[in-house]
């Protein structure tokens, strides 16, 4: 009880620090309740005769006290009309100002007193409205780091680091360093004997501090996060913000990316991943090297695409604002005709008291902020409300393929072991050996591979576990595969790490290494089946005249007793100390989501769903067919999808067909698509958080690279709306009828004035509801 008697008393507090002149107003009412007949001047007054209409030729010392109010309100809402017209706000208060002063002159204190204190009320349920409206926003904002803690000890700082600039490439920079990588496997240096790789996902910490190297305030100091340098080590304590874009050195770390990206669950991190600043750290101190400075971070980027979204006024705002010109052109016919016919001016303070353009100046405001908070919530970032209204109108959605519809790397879909190989390995252990060497690859299926490698492991592991140990062994020097007990390879207990050892890779062609004392290539074809010298199998009559190898081990014969590829597949191969054993097929994989988020988009009324791509007219058609979208255009070059989108969105096509009434939204990653992201109407970048280089080309970025994020924005955007009208016309509504009301006498005039004021709160209240989850 005493804390919500605490909370009430602070709210209030709080209000009345943000609108002084509220509690002053409230005050004031009891002199002018005690003082009503007070004049300590007496009957006559050197001001007796400045009565007008109703107003008392000798006010009493109450009467002075509302006097007073008046006259300060109304200087005060003037200045404020003049600061929004400097803003480009048409900032239409002269209906308050002409109510308030209408009511002192016809003699009407109490009025007087009671629309002072609605308009003093009214500025603090405005800045509550907004307040909340921004909330998403402003939590967005107070999570900026503003200090970090460098690492003070000796050999440790900018100039300590080991940069693939300073020699070496970036992987071997990481092997160098003991460090992991994104695929799960932990670098170790090519030829170290006795070195182990291990997954970074089973990194041991002994002491649970993550790694870090400095635990208490003399290892560090703590600084303005505007003076971390470049090659900085820095501690970040369990709880804080990670302060700048850096690359973590200790071992693992938890964060929390839900400001970054609203990513509800906390991620796991190895050593050698990024680290964005704006992150969240776990319950371990971790240790990073600072690889940007703060104003170039990424959280800095999100507070300038926030402030930009925060700060303007969209269309629709705009024309709420002139049409408080003609709504109060309208009050003023109103209340002069109630004041024609009545014959009598307190008639016209009667209806103007009722008068209130609020749902145009305050409501339509509050509910497009409020639609952007609820886009940040969810993780949709825009650049200006603009934006928030155009999403609400789109008629047309272009997505790219390749990282938008499909995941970002191609993906395992299966494992074919050679017909007729000498081998018992199943497919997890080809996957596991495959992942192991992949993890230092920088090609494209690289990524995939290893992914599936990792999960291989975990696979056999379980195996393991639930006791199934007869797995195959690789019996080394003869080229056979026997069974062992050992549920590994050569003895090795998948308890333990497989071993890697001199690591090489030939661009364009694989990559190979030792894995547990076992050659392994994977790779293309020609590359997995070399010989050991290097040289090819041949085949045919010059090869047996040549005593060469089995012809069946010729390329060409191996590719036909694997079988033929799908159009959309790709394959690497595999072969373990010399022995061709299997080929892994990839290949670009949907979302799990893109079908469900081509199939709202259908639901929410937009017209057509494309997909623009350079891809073979056959693999599109195959992604196309499992996200639902039938308009395919395939085999573009960037020019071409400029001209798809442009000849949508009403710009001349190549025959000057328009059509003005579509709005095109182009989907894609935003770095190659640039050009076509910029021609459509809006442009969407999908990232995962990663990076906000897209928002120079798009409109919209989707921090959670959800492709699910589409259909929810324009489903925010159209009820923010749809919210925002239904605050505008009801309030506007409720004013007409009152005032008409009012001009028949029906309404008095101090009861107008509360009236008017709760109206103003229904609106405005109504507007709020843009910011809570219905979508």
């Amino acid at each position: 009880m005493r804390a919500s008697i605490g909370t009430i008393v602070g709210k209030t507090v709080e209000i009345c620090k943000l609108v002084p002149l509220l509690p002053v107003v409230v005050a004031a009412a009891v002199p002018l309740a005690m003082l009503w007949d007070w004049r300590p001047w007496g009957a006559a007054a050197p001001w007796g005769q400045l009565g007008l209409w109703g107003m008392s030729p000798n006010p009493s010392m109450g009467q002075w006290v509302v006097i007073v109010l008046v006259v300060y309100t109304v200087v005060d809402t003037l200045l404020g009309m003049i600061d929004d017209l400097r803003h480009g706000q048409v900032g239409i208060d002269l209906l308050a100002i002409m109510a308030i002063l209408s009511t002192l002159c016809v003699g009407e204190y109490w009025a007087a007193w009671a629309v002072t204190l609605m308009i003093a009320s009214g500025e603090a349920i405005e800045g509550y409205a907004q307040s909340a409206a921004e909330g998403s926003l402003t939590a967005l904002m107070q999570a900026a780091p503003r200090v970090a803690h460098v690492v003070a000890l000796p050999g440790v700082g900018a100039g300590a680091g080991v940069s693939a600039a300073a020699g070496g490439s970036a992987a071997e920079n990481r092997a160098d360093r003991g460090e992991g990588d994104e695929q799960g496997f932990r670098h170790v240096m090519a030829g170290a004997a006795g070195s182990l790789a291990r997954p970074a996902g089973f990194a041991f910490d002994p002491d649970g501090s993550g790694g870090a190297a400095a635990s208490g305030a003399n290892h560090f100091r703590t600084v303005p996060v505007e003076d971390v340098a470049v090659g900085d080590a820095l501690v970040v304590l369990p709880g804080e913000t990670v302060p700048v874009d850096g690359t973590l050195l200790s071992g693992s770390a938890t964060l929390d990316l839900s400001n970054i990206n609203g990513e509800p669950l906390p991620r796991e991190v190895f050593a050698g991943a990024r680290v964005m600043s704006g992150a969240i750290n776990g319950s371990t101190t971790l240790t990073m090297r600072a690889a940007k400075p703060a104003a170039e971070s990424q959280y800095q980027h999100i507070l300038e695409l926030v402030a930009g979204a925060r700060e303007s006024r969209p269309a629709v705002v705009k024309t709420a604002d002139r049409l408080a010109v003609p709504f109060t052109v309208l009050s003023l016919i109103i209340a002069g005709l109630a004041w024609w016919f009545a014959g009598t001016p307190t008639r016209f303070a009667q209806v103007l008291v009722l008068a209130t353009p609020c749902p145009l100046l305050i409501a339509a405001p509050v509910a497009y902020v409020a639609g952007t908070g609820r886009l940040a919530k969810t993780g949709v970032l825009i650049k200006t409300q603009d934006v928030l209204e155009r999403l609400g109108r789109v008629t047309h959605v272009f997505f790219d393929k390749t990282g938008t519809l499909t995941v970002k790397q191609p993906q395992v879909v299966r494992v074919e072991m050679l017909p007729g190989a000498p081998t018992q390995l199943d497919g997890d252990h080809v996957l596991m050996l495959a992942g192991v060497v992949e993890g230092y690859s920088v090609h494209i299926l690289s990524k995939g591979i290893a992914k599936a490698g990792a999960q291989a492991m975990g696979r056999l592991r379980e195996r393991f576990d639930d006791g199934r140990r007869a797995c195959p062994e690789f019996v080394a020097g003869d080229g056979r595969f026997g069974t062992g007990d050992a549920s590994g390879i050569d003895g090795l207990s998948l308890r333990d790490y497989p071993v890697v050892r001199n690591i090489h890779e030939e661009s364009g062609h694989g990559v190979a290494g030792e894995v547990n004392g076992h050659d392994v290539r994977v790779g293309r074809l020609s590359f997995a089946n070399a010989a050991a010298d290097g040289f090819q199998p041949v085949a045919g009559a010059a090869a047996a005249a040549a005593g060469a190898t089995d012809p069946s081990r010729s390329n060409a014969a191996i590719r036909t007793r694997f079988g033929m590829l799908q159009p959309d597949e790709m394959a690497s191969y595999v072969s373990v100390d010399g022995v061709l054993v299997a080929r892994i097929v990839l290949r670009d994989v949907p979302r799990a989501d893109a079908k469900a988020a081509v199939g709202r988009l259908r639901a929410l009324g937009v017209r057509a769903v494309t997909m623009l791509t350079g891809d073979k007219k056959a693999s599109a058609k195959v992604i196309a067919g499992e996200v639902g979208i039938d308009d395919v255009r395939a085999e573009l070059f960037p020019e071409d999808k400029v001209e798809a989108v442009r000849a949508a969105g009403g710009e001349p096509g190549p025959r000057g067909a328009r059509n003005s009434r579509a709005v095109t939204m182009m989907v894609g990653d935003g770095v190659n698509d640039a050009p076509v992201l910029a021609a459509a109407d809006l442009g969407v970048a999908m990232t995962d958080g990663t990076s906000t280089a897209a928002s120079e080309s798009a409109q919209i970025v989707i921090m959670n690279d959800s492709i699910s994020a589409v259909p929810q924005s324009i489903a925010i955007a159209r009820r923010t709306r749809r919210v925002m009208l239904q605050a505008v016309l009801l309030g506007l509504a409720l004013a007409v009828v009152g005032m008409v009301a009012a001009a028949f006498d029906i309404i008095p005039v101090v009861v107008g004035a509360f009236l008017q004021e709760g109206i103003d709160v229904v609106s405005i209240l109504w507007a709020l509801t843009a910011v809570l989850d219905r979508d």
